[in-house]
């Protein structure tokens, strides 16, 4: 798949001890997964690279600017009735700092999570599956 055909960016921030930076999505309906712990991301804009994109989103949503952020995977977005959405370019980075510090944009929380809470969480199915994807390779 060629960056053209992809829209959507995604940050999955994790710390030194192996946690992920989510964040709780507002649950306003109309928005992209209302009421669910995701990522920090959104679209490109304009003729913005991927790259782009998630910088700007990542220092839009949390102030943050992670100089050390690698294309780690594409994933393909759903809606409730199954239907491809779109298709998510998700960058890797880590960061160790205080997430209840970060400033809110949007949403209503960030919180640091290890891999082992995510399945007790309502959370967005493609943000598990790249925490899984994570794991998984983490342990190769």
């Amino acid at each position: 798949m060629n960056d053209d055909q992809i829209r959507g960016t995604a940050a999955l921030l994790v710390n030194d001890e192996g946690e992920y930076l989510l964040h709780l999505r507002d649950n306003i309906p109309g928005i992209c997964d209302p009421g669910v712990w995701s990522v920090p991301g959104g679209n490109k804009e304009g003729d913005e690279s991927l790259k782009d994109a998630i910088r700007r989103e990542l220092l839009e949503e949390t102030g943050l600017e992670i100089p050390d952020l690698a294309r780690f995977a594409v994933v393909e977005s759903r809606g409730p009735d199954g239907r491809t959405k779109g298709y998510i370019q998700v960058f890797r980075g880590r960061w160790n700092g205080d997430a209840a510090a970060l400033p809110l944009t949007e949403g209503i929380m960030f919180h640091w999570f290890p891999a082992d809470m995510v399945p007790r969480l309502r959370m967005c199915p493609w943000t598990e599956d790249v925490i899984k994807l994570d794991q998984a390779e983490a342990l190769v």
